[in-house]
């Protein structure tokens, strides 16, 4: 049905099918053409290339983002070359000599925990992690403990990138955590973006929404974004130039000054080429009318049919029993297996590949995703019989 869009990659990978698409997914052809429009643009422009960026490409793509998150402030959206950098700019607003409280749970993605718990060194930094699972309570459980203490930084997931499980009101639940207006909330939203149905017109102005490219987007990496509420008033001290564009005409002085709009949290000179591609998978989205409650209704259909001939095998491994979220009406594009063991997943996913299968795992769970490209009459998992 979309397969159309993804001729270049599906050819590249005749014989495969492809259940990793949420760690690395087929970009559409279309995103070739702009890696060439890139370099065309370079060639044409040179050193007026960036004022052609940022001021025809930067906005353009800010109001298709803000267009799929109903964000009000198409303005507030700043890029990055990944997450991380967003996150450390995030933390270093904060005074890290001083007591910092921060909330997060135990199913964040690496390159927020790794830096947390490096944080959490220091005998200032509290870290208080709770457990996602069971999922049953962990919104209550979650919002609980926001009200127990004043904390500086609340980081959650939108969907949880080991399970799949994903907070189906995202609105309510950050507003449940908003009772304190010093502290900041950060979603991220990385594997929700082009994935689940997200509107943050409500709670655009209370959350920092972090995501990007390199998973349901399909533009892949390099180019991370985050929605930044209006009138924020942060001052990264992990800033870079870009910070100042806002600025860059007034009369020099010895302060640091910052852009009013989300570049504020601004880097540096960075490649624009995954933006390019981005803003070209989002285009043409928009003009066939692929929206992401289309998208993730033909998820869904996909993710039926697979559990129904996985069911069919009754195999000791991937079951329902071994399904780590069941409730496929809050959950991301991806269905995660837990397994008994490191080696147990290793092998099977090994095994799989072999048949030309391509799945991931991480620790103890396998992932199958699945994506727009997927045909699910071309399913075969007989080699699990």
């Amino acid at each position: 049905m979309y397969q159309q869009f993804y001729q270049q990659f599906l050819n590249a990978n005749k014989g495969k099918q492809h259940f990793a698409c949420h760690s690395h997914h087929y970009w559409p052809d279309i995103t070739r053409e702009a890696m060439l429009e890139y370099w065309d643009d370079t060639a044409r422009l040179v050193d007026d290339k960036w004022r052609y960026i940022f001021a025809e490409k930067v906005p353009q793509t800010q109001q298709l983002i803000a267009d799929v998150l109903h964000l009000p402030h198409p303005e507030q959206l700043v890029f990055a070359p990944n997450t991380h950098e967003l996150v450390m700019r995030l933390l270093s607003c904060f005074d890290l000599r001083q007591p910092v409280k921060i909330l997060t749970t135990d199913s964040e993605f690496y390159s927020f925990t790794r830096q947390v718990k490096r944080l959490a060194e220091y005998d200032n930094i509290q870290l208080d992690i709770i457990p996602t699972e069971p999922f049953s309570t962990f919104e209550q459980r979650f919002a609980a403990a926001a009200s127990a203490q004043q904390y500086q930084l609340i980081f959650c997931s939108q969907v949880f990138f080991n399970s799949g499980y994903a907070i189906a009101n995202l609105t309510g639940f950050v507003q449940q955590l908003a009772t304190n207006p010093d502290t900041m909330i950060v979603i991220d939203g990385y594997h929700a973006f082009m994935a689940i149905p997200t509107d943050l017109s409500a709670i655009a102005e209370r959350v920092f929404y972090i995501a990007g490219s390199y998973k349901y987007a399909q533009g892949g990496e390099g180019c991370c974004f985050m929605a930044v509420p209006v009138g924020s008033s942060e001052r990264p001290l992990y800033t870079g130039w870009f910070a100042e564009f806002g600025t860059l005409t007034a009369e020099k002085s010895a302060a640091i000054l910052y852009s009013e709009d989300g570049y504020r949290f601004a880097g540096a000179t960075m490649d624009y080429t995954a933006l390019y591609r981005l803003n070209s998978v989002l285009r043409l989205f928009k003009q066939q009318g692929i929206s992401v409650g289309r998208i993730h209704q033909y998820v869904q259909q996909l993710q039926q049919v697979f559990l129904a001939q996985l069911a069919e095998l009754n195999h000791p491994q991937l079951n329902s029993k071994t399904l780590v979220a069941h409730d496929l009406s809050c959950h991301g594009h991806f269905l995660t297996f837990r397994f008994g063991s490191l080696v147990e997943v290793a092998e099977l996913a090994a095994v799989l590949k072999r048949a030309g299968i391509e799945t991931d795992y991480r620790g103890d769970r396998l992932r199958f995703g699945f994506a727009l490209y997927h045909n699910s009459e071309q399913y075969d998992l007989n080699c699990l019989a």
